[in-house]
């Protein structure tokens, strides 16, 4: 190579001559056909790249499966760069178009340092560069990936009361159309007032939502038994019937004087029409129920996100806070069957902080729980108050930290998690937020117990009103 073919890589621009004929004698230079892989996951990580013609499209393998993740064009230098620990590859690198390198060997780069103090500068100012942006990329993705576990479970919790909804909207529908034909056969016998009264106050009688008590066995006699005397009275769809007038809590003891009361002709449709009123009334309950289960699960929402209130500095109930998260990853911790003891201290002070972000903390490391227990392990969050701090405890009794890894554990990009499924942002991310709050935290393990202890300063009393 000669030092005018360095030309096109914008880090040597300005560089002596001197150094230019170094870097000219001691590199190589490479060309690779288009679509040509010039790194694979595993290779060791030797060179420096400098990219003279066409560009190199790197893939991250996530889930055995590449994805992009960022290009470097004719001008731009990649791979490895002094002062980097960088050792092994761990995505692949294509060549797009025609491409040729300029290669370096890391082997080189303590020469380079004193050919070129000045260039050896400016590398380790692009590895700052590149190692901030990736960290802002790690940190979104993860973020995402988070969200999209949250929207997961609350996709899933909405689409319960919904469907709730539209199944009784249907049943409703069909009972409401019914009723007219039915009160125009009854009332075409001339029932007496008397019996109309009895029959209006068994529809009207409280109803609940849930079904009585009773095991499967007492509930199918009664059944059986309601659905035979029913046929008696002329109903001919009386098993039909008899589960919407149990469920309401008639018996024989209350229906047999109110039928008796009734011409025999009448019987059918009235205890029809009862059966379809109490029925939509049951329904009506059950309606309100989910209404009442999304409005409390949007409610959670705002509440976790923060949407109702700015992003400054505010007063807040860390109960609050840890609620609205457990909520929220409620359908988490259902399907690993793991369970939730709280254990809240009474009258906690408040704290100044950020809501949003102190949720993110929340679900951080309950989600690394979750995570670390099998099937029916338990999570405990405790708080307490010791001095001018509020704290909180996410404890959880699965096999814990190995003690080679604990000291690690709050290092950016440090994860024992299989590759595709963590970044090791997590707890970096919920570090660096407890110190914005003013407070620290701390972690201690061993078999059956790891606990994750934040520490958050008091509100002082002069900011509390």
């Amino acid at each position: 190579m000669l030092p005018p073919d360095l030309a096109p890589l914008v880090a040597f621009a300005g560089l002596p001559p001197a150094t230019l004929e170094w870097l000219a004698q001691h590199g190589e230079q490479r060309t690779f056909a288009p679509g040509e892989t010039i790194i694979k996951p595993g290779d060791e990580a030797e060179y420096m790249m400098g990219v003279l013609a066409g560009g190199l499209q790197f893939y991250a393998v996530r889930n055995g499966s590449r994805e992009p993740a960022f290009r470097i064009d004719a001008g731009q230098i990649s791979g490895v760069l002094p002062y980097s620990r960088l050792r092994t590859i761990s995505g692949h690198g294509v060549a797009v178009g025609e491409t040729t390198l300029f290669l370096l060997h890391r082997n080189l780069f303590p020469e380079l340092e004193h050919v070129s103090p000045e260039l050896v500068q400016r590398l380790v100012g692009l590895m700052s560069d590149r190692a901030r942006l990736e960290a802002r990329t790690q940190e979104r993705d993860d973020k995402l990936r988070a969200l999209g576990k949250l929207s997961a479970g609350l996709a899933h919790e909405l689409n319960n009361p919904a469907a709730a909804i539209m199944r009784a909207a249907e049943t409703l529908t069909n009972l409401l159309q019914a009723k007219p034909a039915l009160l125009l056969e009854f009332v075409r016998h001339c029932p007496s007032p008397e019996a109309l009264a009895a029959l209006a106050a068994l529809a009207t009688a409280p109803v609940t939502a849930a079904s009585p008590a009773g095991s499967a066995l007492a509930r199918a006699d009664a059944e059986d038994e309601l659905a035979e005397w029913l046929e008696t009275q002329g109903v001919p769809d009386g098993y039909q019937l008899a589960a919407g007038l149990l469920d309401a809590g008639l018996t024989l003891t209350a229906l047999t004087p109110v039928a008796d009361a009734l011409p025999e002709a009448a019987r059918p449709a009235a205890l029809s029409w009862l059966e379809g009123q109490l029925t939509t009334r049951r329904l009506v309950l059950d309606v309100q129920e989910a209404g009442t289960r999304i409005t409390t699960l949007v409610a959670n929402v705002k509440t976790y996100s923060h949407m109702d209130r700015g992003g400054d500095f505010a007063p807040l109930d860390v109960h609050a806070g840890l609620d609205s998260t457990l909520n929220m990853l409620s359908y988490c911790l259902r399907e690993e069957k793991v369970q939730v003891l709280r254990d809240y201290a009474p009258q906690l002070p408040l704290i100044k902080g950020q809501v949003s972000s102190l949720n993110q903390v929340w679900t951080n490391l309950l989600d690394n729980a979750i995570d670390a227990l099998p099937p029916g392990g338990e999570i405990t969050v405790r708080t307490r108050q010791e001095g001018d701090f509020v704290r909180v405890f996410i404890i959880d009794n699965g096999p814990g930290i190995p003690p080679e890894v604990l000291p690690r554990i709050m290092e950016p990009f440090f994860t024992t998690k299989p590759a595709g499924e963590g970044t090791g942002l997590g707890l970096d991310i919920a570090l660096r937020i407890v110190e914005q709050h003013g407070g620290r935290l701390e972690v201690q393990s061993g078999p059956g117990h790891t606990e994750f202890g934040v520490w958050l300063p008091v509100l002082a009393p002069a900011e509390q009103h």
